[in-house]
């Protein structure tokens, strides 16, 4: 499917609209974006490289996690094979938000103009 500009922020504007209205987690666009990366990307994910992937620091990255661990989107362990670093996990309830979000794009995305 191709888009114009216009049509693609439309498209963005919609969904954004949606989930703000919604009673769901409100994620950041960094929250956003960690989560997407957790869950489209194939594991595993650290702490270390989700923060080199998004140039943001780690600290940012905990933030964010901290946030969406506390909403069940994500949980966290330390690798025991090196304990400097910290795995990030997947979970049930954080593969049913990204599956919704995804539905959600593609139901907004069918009602925009041709």
């Amino acid at each position: 499917m191709e888009m114009r500009p216009s049509q693609a922020l439309k498209l963005w504007h919609d969904v954004t609209l949606d989930l703000v209205r919604d009673d769901v987690t409100d994620l950041t666009a960094r929250q956003t974006a960690i989560l997407l990366t957790i869950y489209l990307e194939p594991p595993p994910h650290t702490v270390r490289g989700l923060a080199a992937k998004l140039a943001v620091t780690k600290p940012a990255i905990t933030r964010a996690l901290d946030t969406m661990g506390r909403a069940g989107l994500v949980s966290r362990r330390r690798d025991e094979s090196d304990r400097r670093n910290v795995v990030v996990q997947r979970t049930v309830a954080g593969a049913l938000f990204v599956e919704q979000l995804g539905d959600l794009v593609v139901a907004r995305g069918r009602e925009l103009p041709r």
